[in-house]
């Protein structure tokens, strides 16, 4: 018995280092309410830079159960920069395999994703961004999708 309690001890001590040494900037995820996506319900992060001379990852933080009833999402991602400009993309995701097993890590009904906007990105100056996401498919509310989010991590 003392043995097991060692080896979980020591696992937690390793999760736990793990946790500390995360470097994400930003990291949130915002609930949707009935998981029903709507047009209208666009996610919005604020996101603070102060050196713009690093290079940083941008993901789309993701979860939906396992009634989502597509294999991909599209997205409009809009980037507010400090100084007032707007940029706009249109990201397709592949969330399932051809057969329709699911990529992301799955727990009881939900999948989870860390899906990549922008990798080794540089912002343009430093200062206050503001993201928002948008759910860009034909069905409105988009149905079971339980949770939206961005995480923004320096590039090591």
């Amino acid at each position: 018995m003392g043995k097991w309690i060692s080896v979980v001890a020591g696992l937690l001590f390793v999760l736990g280092l793990q946790a500390c040494s995360d470097t994400a900037i930003v990291d949130v995820n915002q609930p949707v309410p009935h998981r029903n996506w709507s047009y209208i319900k666009k996610i919005t992060v604020p996101v603070t830079i102060t050196d713009a001379g690093k290079r940083y990852n941008i993901y789309m933080n993701l979860r939906h159960t396992a009634d989502y009833k597509y294999s991909n999402l599209f997205v409009l991602i809009r980037q507010r920069n400090p100084d007032g400009k707007l940029d706009t993309v249109r990201k397709e995701f592949q969330l399932a395999y051809p057969d329709g097993e699911w990529l992301g890590s799955g727990s009881g009904n939900l999948y989870s994703y860390q899906l990549p906007v922008k990798t080794g990105y540089k912002f343009p100056e430093k200062g206050k961004y503001i993201f928002e996401l948008e759910q860009n498919m034909r069905d409105n509310p988009l149905k079971e999708i339980s949770d939206v989010g961005l995480r923004v991590e320096p590039v090591e």
